[in-house]
C-alpha cells in the first residue's frame, strides 16, 4: 500500500471550505472579500485571554509586518504556519518526492490540499507551544486566580485560543481562494503593511518615542524638534537619517515606483485562435514571471532560524547574554540582548544566528551612525550573507513555484492548448509550444526571483516610512498590483461572458 492509499481517507475527510459550483459573480466576490477583511481586522483586535496586560515578547520580532497577525492577539500566529507548510511542499515537491500530479489529477489535487492542510494544522500546533510554554507569553497569575485554575491550566488555554486563531487563519484564506479575490495570504500582508504604512505617515503618539511622518516634519518646523544646519553632515544626516527621516520616504517611494515598473516589463508571445480567423492574443512573461509570494517563503525561513534562535535563548538562565545548552554556554551560537521596559524582543547580536538574521533598517549595517556594537567587518558578512540567501533563495523558489502551481512550460502550453490559441508560424501542438516557452519562462523565472531578493534586502538596508520592513512593502505593492490586475480581468469576465469560456 502505498502512502497516499494510506493517508488518503484522512487527507480528503478534513473539514473544507465548499468550492462554487458555478461562477461567483464579482460584486459577490468583493463581498465576500471584504467580510474576510473586517473579520481579520477584529480578530487582531481580540486578546488572549490569560495574557497579562504588559502582554509579552513578539517572538516573530521584525518578520511581525510579513507574517501578519497581532502580537498578543487571537491572530498571534499570522500566516507563519502556512508559509511554513508551503515551505515543505514546495521542497518535497520540487525534488519529486510525493509522486502527486497536481496539474490533470484531480484525485492528486486533493490528496495535495488536504496535506498542505494537514501540515498547517501541525505547524500551528507547533509554532503556538513554544509561545506560551517558551516564555514568551506567560500567563496572568492574578487571572488563574479569578477563575480558580493553576497558571499551567491557563497556560494551555491559551495555547488552545491561539490554535484557534491559527485555523481561523487557514480557513479564512481558503474562503478568499474559492469565494474571493485574490489570495489570503496576500490580502493580510496588505492589510498589516498597510495599516502600519498610515500609521507611519500619520500617527501623531505613535510607538514610543516614534511618530509619524508628517507630525515629525510639523514640529521640526515649528521648531519642537532642532536639527543641525543641512550644509553640516551632521545637518545632512539629521535630514536624511535622523529626526528628518526623508531616506524612509526616499525608500518607499523608490520601491513603489521600482516594483510598478517591474511588473509592466514583459515579454509578449503572440498567439492566434486555430479556427477564428482574425481572433489574436498574446501571452505575457512578466519580469517578475513567479510573483512575489515566493519571497515570502524565503522571508519566512529566515523567521523560523530566528524563531529557533529566540526559542532556545530563552530556555537560557536569566541574565545570559548567549545561548547556553546542557549548562555549556555557546556564545559562537548565539548572543543576545534584550531591551528593558519589558515587551521587547532578544535581538542577536553576535555568533551564528547574528550572521544568518536579515538587515532590517540602516541602523543595522551602518556602523557610523553608532547604533551597533558590531566590528565592521561582522556587518560585511551579515550583509554578505542577508544578500546570497535572498537572491539564491529567491531564484530557488520561484522555480518551485512556477513547477507547482502549473504556470511551468509544460502546464502552460497545455492551457494555450485547451483554449483553441497555438503560436503564429508553429504547428498547433503542445510540445512545440512548451519548446517555444522554455526559451523565456525558466530564464525570466530566475531572474525575476533574484531580483526581487535584491530589491528586498536593498529596500531593508535603506529603511522605509513607518514601522515597515523594506520586505513588507515591497510585498505589499507587487501583491496589489496583482490584485488590481485581477479586478479588471474580473470586470472584463463580467461583461464579455465569452471570454471566460474562452480562458476557462
Amino acid at each position: 500500500m502505498s502512502w497516499k492509499e494510506a493517508a488518503e481517507p484522512v487527507l480528503t475527510r478534513l473539514p473544507a471550505v465548499k468550492r462554487p459550483t458555478g461562477h461567483v459573480p464579482f460584486k459577490r466576490k468583493l463581498g465576500w472579500t471584504a467580510g474576510v477583511l473586517v473579520l481579520y481586522f477584529f480578530l487582531t483586535n481580540v486578546p488572549i485571554y490569560g495574557l497579562p496586560e504588559a502582554g509579552g515578547s513578539d517572538i516573530f520580532g521584525q518578520f511581525r509586518s510579513i507574517l501578519g497577525g497581532a502580537q498578543g492577539s487571537l491572530l498571534q500566529v499570522g500566516i507563519g504556519p502556512i508559509v511554513t507548510a508551503s515551505i515543505v511542499l514546495q521542497l518535497l515537491g520540487g525534488a519529486d518526492l510525493l509522486g502527486l500530479d497536481t496539474e490533470e489529477n484531480p484525485r492528486d489535487q486533493a490528496l495535495y490540499q488536504g496535506l498542505q492542510k494537514t501540515l498547517v494544522i501541525i505547524m500551528t500546533a507547533l509554532t503556538a507551544a513554544p509561545m506560551v510554554f517558551a516564555g514568551f507569553l506567560t500567563p496572568s497569575p492574578r487571572i488563574a486566580g479569578q477563575i480558580g485554575i493553576s497558571t499551567t491550566a491557563l497556560a494551555w488555554l491559551m495555547f488552545l485560543q491561539i490554535f484557534i486563531g491559527g485555523m481561523l487563519i487557514l480557513y479564512m484564506d481558503e474562503i478568499i481562494s474559492k469565494w474571493g479575490v485574490g489570495s489570503g495570504i496576500g490580502l493580510f500582508i496588505i492589510a498589516g503593511v498597510s495599516q502600519r504604512l498610515i500609521g507611519g505617515f500619520l500617527s501623531w503618539s505613535g510607538v514610543g518615542t516614534y511618530i509619524g511622518f508628517f507630525p515629525q516634519w510639523y514640529r521640526i518646523l515649528t521648531g519642537s524638534v532642532e536639527m543641525a544646519s543641512p550644509l553640516t553632515i551632521a545637518g545632512l544626516s539629521d535630514l536624511f537619517l535622523g529626526p528628518g527621516r526623508l531616506l524612509g520616504l526616499v525608500t518607499t517611494l523608490f520601491i513603489f515606483v521600482v516594483v510598478v515598473y517591474a511588473e509592466s516589463v514583459r515579454i509578449e508571445i503572440p498567439l492566434s485562435h486555430a479556427r477564428v480567423k482574425g481572433a489574436r492574443g498574446r501571452f505575457p512573461v512578466k519580469l517578475i514571471y513567479a510573483s512575489v509570494l515566493p519571497m515570502i517563503l524565503v522571508r519566512a525561513l529566515q523567521a523560523n532560524v530566528q524563531f529557533l534562535g529566540r526559542i532556545l535563548y530563552s530556555q537560557s538562565p536569566e541574565g545570559a547574554s548567549a545561548i547556553v545548552l546542557f549548562g555549556e554556554r555557546l556564545p559562537w551560537l548565539g548572543q543576545y540582548t534584550t531591551p528593558g521596559g519589558g515587551g521587547g524582543f532578544a535581538t542577536p547580536t553576535g555568533g551564528l544566528f547574528y550572521y544568518v538574521a536579515p538587515i532590517y533598517s540602516p541602523e543595522d549595517w551602518m556602523w557610523w551612525l553608532g547604533q551597533t556594537a558590531a566590528e565592521p567587518w561582522q556587518i560585511m558578512i551579515r550583509v554578505g550573507i542577508d544578500l546570497t540567501f535572498m537572491i539564491v533563495g529567491g531564484a530557488i523558489f520561484a522555480v518551485f513555484w512556477v513547477e507547482t502551481t502549473g504556470m511551468g512550460p509544460n502546464a502552460t502550453a497545455k492551457q494555450i492548448q485547451n483554449s483553441g490559441m497555438q503560436i503564429p508560424g508553429f504547428r498547433q501542438s503542445p510540445g512545440v509550444t512548451e519548446k517555444v516557452l522554455e526559451r523565456y519562462i525558466p530564464q525570466v523565472t530566475v531572474i525575476g526571483g533574484a531580483l526581487v531578493g535584491l530589491l528586498a534586502v536593498m529596500a531593508n538596508m535603506l529603511g522605509t516610512v513607518g514601522q515597515v520592513t523594506g520586505t513588507g512593502l515591497l510585498l505589499t505593492v507587487s501583491i496589489t498590483y496583482k490584485l488590481y490586475e485581477e479586478i479588471a480581468e474580473e470586470q472584463l469576465m463580467e461583461m464579455h461572458p465569452m471570454m471566460r469560456q474562452m480562458f476557462g
